[in-house]
Order: structure tokens, then C-alpha cells, then sequence
């Protein structure tokens, strides 16, 4: 909780004010039994019909009173806590954008969904829940006993006596069921993660006829969500019964005790009446201070996973500047090195040079280490040994901003937001509509976006499903050319793509951005034959560089897909 206290300290005066009005409030309740064995005893007994309506008046008021600064106080409460759970999910989004791909990985995307919605809910009803009850209950609680003694101090002593005995049943089923709310956030991730990857892939599950087999494997995760939602419900449930065991105990002895010490003179009925009431008072007082435990469980295990996110270490710091090297050409890969797990290298003692208006092909089978090379030259992941230099600075001496600033991407499973396709072409970007229009001719996408009655203007809808896949592709590679990127990254953007548009594609790029460097991955080597360095990757080592013609001479794998593809290879496609 120390780790929130910063996103409450700008509300802590607000909040104060709430607890006053409720303290008011809790105060005005108090005095409602009091003054209604005022009524009994001094009014109704001694016939004196004025102080009935006197102290009857007075309970009106404070009735009103009680209604009236309670329901202030709980919008008050409700005001300040959505406040401050937005400030915590506006910072927690904002981290989770931050940080590396590698922390991501660790995080997992499920996780920090149900974190950044389900976690975030569980603080914001816990900060509105003790807000109404933290100090209500307790003044109630205290109050009450209070009012008590005042009133018959031996009587009193049954309810303070039987205060240890709740506080110790609140305080071992917070100790057991806080694990266990933190267990069921974990397991929530997985139902998410699960939901997740069904509706993403809903249309392969149907066309495999999968559907019963997914919807086993929801039941198993949902199952042990339940399980593990039972067994902390389980735990928690202990605690209204046995207060309401031990207060209605209590109950019954001031009932006994006080029918007694009534008959022996030593207290008056209409005390007595006074007295259940505010036992009455001091059960729902516990009661919500139990819920209050309860709340605060779930709140405190979702506070510390939030605050896991928060408190993640800056994973890529930018190193101190450097001075370029002379005569540096545009990319360079310096003997690099790279493993996901640690436990094998995805890339092994990858080096080459490309200067400015050249382009990279990068050819080589599944798990090669094709995409690998495209998320290292981004610094989405860092490289374990060697160096990658852009311009002759090592790009860990880059500024993140200024470093993204310089590509325009297309990934393998890239996405397309709900919108128009104007606004998908300038994605958040100072980008003219004639900027927009040249992109789209440049990525072949005018054609289809032409036929399209409203034009750039036309809805694209979720995930783009109205349109085709050459059209999805073609889409994001506008959207890449629109920025006019120093540095264009295709990875296998052109795989919906038919031969003769992927053909007009390249030209296009060879035409209109000749001092664009081009870093492209394909699968088709009538795509990466006219590149000017060419890399064929095996379990991520290079088994063969250089441009087309050399490759066909030298490298046999290389030789073997163009023949495959191509027939002699020789052919312009």
C-alpha cells in the first residue's frame, strides 16, 4: 500500500473531509438510541407529552441528519477514489507501454490485462469501501460502547469483553485469505489469456472444428478459478457468522443480565431498550468492518501486483552519448549475439554493413532468426554480446523516441485499429491527407481504397475484418511509407501480396525512396533478388551473404529455393 500512497496524497484533504462528514454522520446515529430512552424514561412514563415531541423531533433531525451527511459522504468517497484509480491505471498503462519486450514476455499479455482491469477495480473498491465504513464502523463500534457506559457501565462490559474474540477471528482470516486473493489474480490471468486466444483465433477454432476442445479448456481454467475462488470465499465467509455467533451471544446476555439487574432495581427497562439498540449498532458496525477486512484482502493483493508493474527496473537505459565513427555506413551489425531464454543463441556472431539507400533481404526458414534480427535492429530486445550501430552510434546510445522515429514497420502480425483508413494511415501523426495519398500509391493501395465509395474516409472495421489480406498488408505498408521513415522494416509484409503488386511495390520503393534504407524479410525470393545484400539464415547463422548472383554460385540452399521458386532463378519477376 506504501507503493499507492503517492496517487492518495493529492486527495488526502478531500478525503479528510469525507471522514469528518462521515464522522458527523456516525455521530448524529449515535445519538438516536440515546435520545429514545429520553423519550421513554423522562417523556412517555412521566406523561409529559411535550418532551415526547420534543426529543422525538430531535431524533427526526438527527435521522436526517445521519441520511443526509452519509449520502455526501459516500458520493465524496466515490468522487475520490475514481480519481485516484485513474491516476494509477493512466501510470500503470503508460509502464506497461514502457517496458521491454523482454520484461513483456516475462509479464505476459494476459497478465497485465487482468491487471490493469481487474486489479485496478479491486483497489478502487477498496479505497471507496473504507472510505464509507473505515471510520463509520469504528465510531459506531467505539461510540456505541461509549454510550454504554453512560448508561449502565456493568452492562457495558459484555460487549467490550466479546471485542478481542472478533478481533481475533478478523485478524487470522486476513492473514489466510490475503494469499489467496493474490493466487486468484494469478489464476485469472490464465482465463484471460485463454478467452484471449479464442476470440483472436475464433475462425481457426471453427474451421478445424475445435470448438468443444476450447471450450474444455475454458472449463478447466474457469474450474480452478472457481476452486480457488470458493476456497477464499470459503475463508472469508467464517468471519460474518462467527461475530454475528459472538455478538448475538452478547445480545442475549444483555438481554438476561439486564431483565435481571432490572428486576433487582439496579437499572431501568428503557435502558435496556436503549442498550439492544445499540448492540444492534455495534453488529452491523462489525459486520461492516468485517467486509471492510474482507475488501481490504483483495484490495491489498491487487495493490501489490499493480505495484509489481510500477516498480519494474528500467530495463534498456540509454548509455551515455558517443561521437559517430567516421565514415560509418547506415547499419552495421558488429559481431551480435542474441538469446531469448539464455539457454541457446537465437543469433550467433551476426555481422554485415549496409549504407544509406540500401536494402537487406533476409531469407531463411521458420525459427531462423529472421524476425530476431528485425526486433534487435529496433531495440525491442538488447544484444547479449557485439554491437548494432546506426550511423556509427551504438543504438543503446540513442534515445528510445528519437531511435523509433527513424523506422517505419510493418510486422509479420501487425494490426489494424477500429476506424477509417485515413486514420490507420496516419496513426496519431502530423501526416497531410496528400501525405496519405502518396503513401497509399506507393504501397499499391490506392486501387482498392479508390473503389471504396467514401475513399480514404471509408470505415475499416475491428482487427480490419472487411477487408482482404492483400488489403490489410497493403494498408500497414502505407502507413509505414507515410512517415517517411529513414529506415523502412518489411517483415514478410508482402506475403497476401500477388506477384505482379509485390513487383510494382518494389519498384515503387526503388523509385520514390532511393535514400530509404530498406530492411526486408521475405519468403519469396522473386521479392529479395534485386536487394543489395542478401543474408540466408540457418538455426540463426548466416550460411550465406552477398546479392542474388553471388548466391546462386555460392550458396547451395539459396540456389535450391530461387530454382524451387523461380525455375533457373534467372527470370525477372
Amino acid at each position: 500500500m506504501r507503493r499507492l500512497y503517492p496517487y492518495i496524497k493529492p486527495y488526502i484533504g478531500y478525503i479528510c473531509l469525507t471522514l469528518l462528514i462521515k464522522c458527523l454522520g456516525a455521530m448524529a446515529e449515535l445519538w438516536i438510541p440515546y435520545l429514545m430512552e429520553f423519550i421513554l424514561s423522562r417523556g412517555a412514563e412521566a406523561g409529559n407529552v411535550s418532551r415526547v415531541f420534543l426529543y422525538g423531533g430531535m431524533m427526526i433531525l438527527c435521522a436526517v441528519a445521519t441520511l443526509t451527511l452519509n449520502v455526501v459522504a459516500n458520493r465524496m468517497s466515490a468522487k475520490s477514489s475514481g480519481r485516484i484509480t485513474k491516476a494509477i491505471r493512466h501510470d500503470l498503462f503508460q509502464k506497461l507501454m514502457n517496458l521491454s519486450s523482454r520484461q513483456m514476455d516475462d509479464l505476459t499479455v494476459s497478465s497485465a490485462e487482468s491487471r490493469l482491469t481487474s486489479d485496478t477495480y479491486n483497489i478502487n473498491q477498496m479505497l471507496a469501501r473504507i472510505q464509507r465504513m473505515g471510520i463509520r464502523a469504528p465510531i459506531l463500534l467505539v461510540g456505541g460502547i461509549f454510550m454504554m457506559l453512560t448508561m449502565d457501565a456493568g452492562l457495558a462490559l459484555i460487549p467490550i469483553a466479546l471485542l478481542p474474540l472478533i478481533g481475533i477471528i478478523v485478524y487470522f482470516v486476513t492473514k489466510f485469505s490475503l494469499p489467496m486473493y493474490t493466487k486468484q489474480q494469478s489464476v485469472l490471468d490464465k482465463v484471460v489469456r485463454t478467452v484471449q486466444e479464442n476470440i483472436t483465433g475464433v475462425r481457426v477454432v471453427r474451421a478445424l472444428s475445435k470448438t468443444e476442445h476450447e471450450k474444455a479448456r475454458f472449463h478447466e481454467v474457469n474450474s480452478n478459478l472457481t476452486a480457488v475462488d470458493q476456497k477464499a470465499g470459503s475463508i472469508t465467509a467464517i468471519t460474518n457468522p462467527s461475530s454475528n455467533l459472538v455478538l448475538n451471544m452478547g445480545l442475549t446476555l444483555v438481554v438476561l443480565l439486564g431483565a435481571i439487574r432490572v428486576r433487582g432495581g439496579q437499572t431501568d427497562a428503557t435502558v435496556i431498550v436503549a442498550f439492544v439498540q445499540y448492540f444492534i449498532m455495534i453488529l452491523n458496525a462489525m459486520m461492516g468492518v468485517t467486509r471492510i477486512f474482507v475488501m481490504w484482502s483483495k484490495g491489498e493483493a491487487s495493490a501489490r501486483r499493480v505495484a509489481d508493474v510500477l516498480d519494474m527496473p528500467e530495463d534498456m537505459a540509454v548509455l551515455p552519448w558517443e561521437e559517430a565513427e567516421e565514415h560509418a555506413p547506415h547499419i552495421e551489425f558488429r559481431d551480435v549475439s542474441f538469446s531469448y531464454t539464455g539457454r541457446g543463441d537465437n543469433i550467433s556472431n551476426l555481422s554485415f554493413r549496409l549504407e544509406h539507400g540500401q536494402t537487406l533481404g533476409i531469407l531463411g526458414s521458420t525459427g531462423s532468426g529472421k524476425s530476431t534480427i528485425l526486433n534487435l535492429l529496433m531495440r525491442l530486445y538488447d544484444v547479449d554480446s557485439g554491437k548494432i550501430l546506426i550511423d556509427g552510434v551504438d543504438i543503446r546510445a540513442i534515445p528510445s523516441e528519437t531511435l523509433r522515429k527513424k523506422f517505419g514497420v510493418v510486422f509479420q502480425n501487425d494490426f489494424v485499429t477500429e476506424g477509417t483508413i485515413g486514420q490507420n494511415i496516419q496513426f496519431f501523426r502530423d501526416i497531410s491527407v496528400e501525405g496519405q495519398r502518396k503513401a497509399t500509391r506507393d504501397a499499391q493501395a490506392s486501387g482498392f481504397i479508390a473503389e471504396k465509395e467514401a475513399g480514404l474516409d471509408s470505415v475499416v472495421a475491428v482487427r480490419g475484418n472487411n477487408l482482404s489480406g492483400g488489403q490489410k498488408q497493403r494498408l500497414l505498408i502505407a502507413r509505414a511509407l507515410a512517415g517517411e521513415p529513414e529506415i523502412l522494416v518489411l517483415d514478410d509484409a508482402s506475403s497476401a501480396l500477388d506477384y505482379q503488386t509485390d513487383a510494382n511495390l518494389r519498384h515503387a520503393l526503388r523509385e520514390g525512396y532511393r535514400h530509404t534504407t530498406t530492411v526486408l524479410v521475405a519468403q519469396r525470393v522473386s521479392s529479395l533478388r534485386h536487394a543489395d545484400l542478401i543474408l540466408v539464415l540457418d538455426d540463426g547463422k548466416v550460411i550465406g551473404t552477398g546479392n542474388h548472383g553471388q548466391l546462386m554460385e555460392t550458396c547451395s540452399e539459396y540456389r535450391h529455393i530461387a530454382q524451387t521458386q523461380m525455375g533457373d532463378g534467372k527470370e525477372a519477376v
